[in-house]
């Protein structure tokens, strides 16, 4: 990928040409920045970030971080960044266990608690809760509507993209969108929120730290800080920093409804235990 940058390089205007510079000097960088990130960086849209990537033979500037990470990073570390190939099972389990409480620490000190305040006020003031998320993002989106359920909000997942557009248009100021999106770049979603908000929907997302497309169209942001941006190419720590943000709009909620909820939840248990030996 660097070598074809560099050969295409007298091809591009001098927006492109920027980019390409940027991206060769700093690759490394680039691995885990987001397509805002390197749009301001180089003093260019987000358009002509991504168009930039096409043409240089990637599909977006997701496949473009992937195909440098290929070139840049050990095979190993696109399994996971703290391996070593030689590592035995009880080092995998060090080293996995720790990369997942140090996710979890640093989610915690980067939380905002005013914007978390704000999400609860908007999710409990909403007649209905629609949850976006797509690929690795989309359990969490199923998880966050099963707990809502149990304290008895009225919360729907909708993981599918062409329901997602539809149903964010329809939205209407009575419901807030709560989106799961790690990089906060992924189309379907960053649509959804834009539809949703000028629906007149409340929009709220749990994204990791950084500038991403989302973030423009949320009216709150909840972030956590996970590092697989760098490598890897499918979430795994920010899953959980995602569904500890989760558990704690959840508890918060209930207890702001602590009579209902309890209820709720009490009712929901009796029957769910019919499907328990």
């Amino acid at each position: 990928m660097l070598t074809r940058i560099e050969g295409l390089r007298p091809t591009l205007g001098p927006a492109s040409q920027r980019i390409a510079d940027f991206i060769a000097q700093y690759s490394q960088d680039v691995i885990h920045m987001s397509v805002s990130d390197v749009a301001e960086r180089t003093a260019s849209s987000e358009g002509s970030v991504i168009a930039f990537c096409k043409s240089v033979g990637a599909t977006g500037f997701q496949q473009l971080k992937i195909l440098l990470a290929q070139e840049l990073v050990q095979p190993v570390q696109i399994i996971h960044e703290d391996l070593e190939p030689d590592d035995a099972v009880e080092t995998v389990v060090r080293k996995l266990f720790h990369s997942n409480i140090q996710t979890l620490h640093d989610t915690a000190a980067t939380l905002d608690i005013k914007s978390v305040e704000r999400a609860v006020s908007l999710l409990k003031a909403a007649e209905r809760i629609e949850i976006y998320g797509i690929g690795s993002a989309a359990p969490i989106a199923e998880d966050a509507e099963y707990r809502m359920l149990r304290i008895g909000l009225n919360a729907k997942a909708v993981v599918d993209s062409h329901v997602q557009a539809i149903s964010a248009s329809l939205a209407g100021p009575k419901v807030a969108t709560l989106t799961v999106s790690h990089s906060g770049s992924t189309h379907e979603t960053v649509d959804a929120t834009r539809l949703a908000r000028e629906s007149g929907a409340s929009t709220i997302c749990i994204t990791n730290v950084g500038k991403s497309p989302l973030r423009a169209y949320a009216d709150v942001v909840l972030c956590t800080m996970a590092r697989e941006t760098r490598f890897r190419t499918e979430a795994m720590t920010s899953r959980l920093a995602q569904l500890a943000i989760v558990d704690v709009l959840v508890a918060s909620l209930a207890l702001t409804e602590y009579e209902k909820s309890v209820a709720s939840l009490r009712h929901t248990f009796d029957v769910l235990s019919i499907k328990r030996y």
